[in-house]
Order: structure tokens, then C-alpha cells, then sequence
């Protein structure tokens, strides 16, 4: 299967580059396992800041609200109570949770395959020769994916993230760089453009090829 490629400057290359229908024209009949790697992606990206005070951390409550017997009222040793307003949390978030998920390799790379043949079919998938950007000009890259008509959110996938092509893409916002073997689900899914370098891609399906 043949996508669009482009040299260098931006111009249609005369022999169009073709995708390995074992990474990018793989049968998909469920997205039980990309929703499932998609979730893993995110679990484990998870900062883990929420944390409350319980009734030993909540500061006062140290005098007894009142005394144990002859008032009628219930009997109190602390206004830190949990269930008393301004008393401490019960069962809350302690800052020591573990939100991380694991996914099999195997299974991994299956998920990163499906997605990458989800994109193929959507037409997102493009490929540049190289990317030819001197002294991290990011005119240059913007000029480059203008010709190419890749807009909106854009991945770049090289088999090495050069400083130049990083500077020059981190001034596109919606632009992000990725080498080849380090492709995600969730990066595939959430961009509207995947542009390979030649190199790249072959990098990608040598990588995905090994796993059936």
C-alpha cells in the first residue's frame, strides 16, 4: 500500500513510499486493546499529588468540646472528628497510591499496530524523505509541513531526535517529535498527521515486525 511522499523541500516525490501491511493494514476487530493501552498510557503518566489530613493531622481539636457526662449530648473527645465539619477525611487520597498499569510487550506492540493502521486507513499517515532544517529555524518546518498540508496536530517520527529539529518543532505547538521505536497509542490516536522520515519508517516496521 503507497502513501504520499515528499522530498525534503516539500515536493511530490516521484516514487511514492510502501507501508508494510503487517504494521500498517493490520484486521481490526475489537478496541478492547487499544482503549486498554490507551488507559495503561495514561495510568502511567499519572501524577500522584491529591492528599488529605486525617483527624491526627488536622490542626486544633486538642481540648475535649465538652465534658464527658451530664450535658445530654453525645459524648466527643475531639472536634477533629471526621464526622464533625472541619474534622479530618476518612479513607482519602494519601498521597502513597499506586495508579500504574502494566501491558504485555507483545501486547503493546499489537495495540501501537492497530493504531497505526487505524491512521493509515484515515489517510494521516505521510512520509518526508528527511527533515532538512538548519540551525532550528522553525520557518523552515513550518514552511516544510504547510506544503505538505499537514496541519493541526502533527508527529514527526525520525530515528533520531536532532537538538535542530527539536528547537525548530517546539515552537509549533501542535508539533511534536518522536523517534521511531518510541510510538505510542495514545501519541498515534491523538494526531491528525504522522509524518515518517523514509528512514523512519522503515526503523517502525522493522521494530513492529517482531512480534506477531
Amino acid at each position: 500500500m503507497a502513501v504520499p511522499t515528499f522530498t525534503a523541500s516539500g515536493a511530490k516525490a516521484t516514487t511514492p513510499a510502501k507501508l508494510d501491511s503487517a504494521v500498517f493494514g493490520v484486521e481490526i476487530t475489537s478496541h478492547q486493546l487499544l482503549r486498554q493501552a490507551y488507559d495503561t498510557y495514561l495510568a502511567n503518566g499519572r501524577d500522584n499529588l491529591a492528599v488529605v489530613k486525617t483527624r491526627g493531622l488536622v490542626r486544633g481539636g486538642g481540648r475535649k468540646p465538652w465534658k464527658q457526662k451530664g450535658t445530654g449530648r453525645a459524648r466527643f473527645g475531639s472536634s477533629r472528628n471526621p464526622i464533625w465539619r472541619g474534622g479530618g477525611i476518612v479513607f482519602g487520597p494519601t498521597g502513597e497510591e499506586n495508579y500504574t498499569k502494566k501491558l504485555p510487550v507483545a501486547a503493546k506492540r499489537q495495540a501501537i499496530r492497530q493504531a497505526l493502521s487505524l491512521a493509515n486507513k484515515d489517510g494521516k499517515v505521510v512520509v518526508v524523505e528527511k527533515f532538512a532544517v538548519k540551525d532550528g529555524k522553525t520557518a523552515e518546518l513550518a514552511k516544510l509541513l504547510a506544503k505538505i498540508d499537514a496541519k493541526r496536530t502533527t508527529m514527526l517520527v525520525v530515528t533520531e531526535k536532532t537538538p535542530e529539529l527539536v528547537r525548530a518543532a517546539t515552537n509549533l505547538g501542535s508539533v511534536s517529535v518522536v523517534s521511531a521505536t518510541y510510538l505510542s497509542v495514545y501519541g498515534v490516536l491523538n494526531a491528525d498527521h504522522l509524518v515518517f522520515t523514509t528512514d523512519a519508517l522503515k526503523a517502525t516496521e522493522s521494530w513492529l515486525k517482531g512480534d506477531k
